[in-house]
């Protein structure tokens, strides 16, 4: 867990840190994501996906417009902090406590109480066998 800092900052955790550093330079981009956090893509990530996107049929209009529309460039600071725009944080519901996570390629910020109620009912679901298989090996 993570907390965000009075001007809506959260500071990138070591382990992604240096990664981030030597290979975006820090360039990121923060998006809303239809789960209800937001998504943190390293640049060349972020530029891969925005391409997928605006060749999708015109069906998906709104879910492009919510990625793309949403879409803001952020930057690792000097102290290792990324500052999540208001809005951004507005939506997603992002106060205080936030959960910071590497999900493959890119990274999800969480408010902690919502992403524990999301991880609940995701747990209550049950498992897909599908996925069980994969997980157990």
């Amino acid at each position: 867990m993570l907390t965000l800092d009075a001007k809506g900052r959260i500071t990138v955790p070591a382990r992604w840190r240096d990664v981030l550093m030597s290979t975006v330079q820090g360039q990121m981009v923060v998006a809303k994501n239809s789960a209800g956090c937001l998504t943190l893509y390293p640049r060349p990530v972020w530029d891969a996906f925005e391409a997928e996107l605006v060749r999708l049929p015109m069906k998906y209009e709104g879910w492009r417009r919510m990625y793309i529309g949403s879409a803001t460039e952020v930057e690792i600071d000097a102290a290792s902090r990324v500052l999540v725009p208001p809005e951004l944080r507005s939506w997603a519901g992002l106060e205080r406590e936030v959960v910071f996570m590497g999900v493959g390629d890119k990274f999800e910020l969480w408010d902690k109480a919502r992403y524990e109620a999301a991880e609940a009912l995701t747990i209550a679901g049950g498992m897909p066998e599908e996925l069980q298989n994969q997980v157990a090996g």
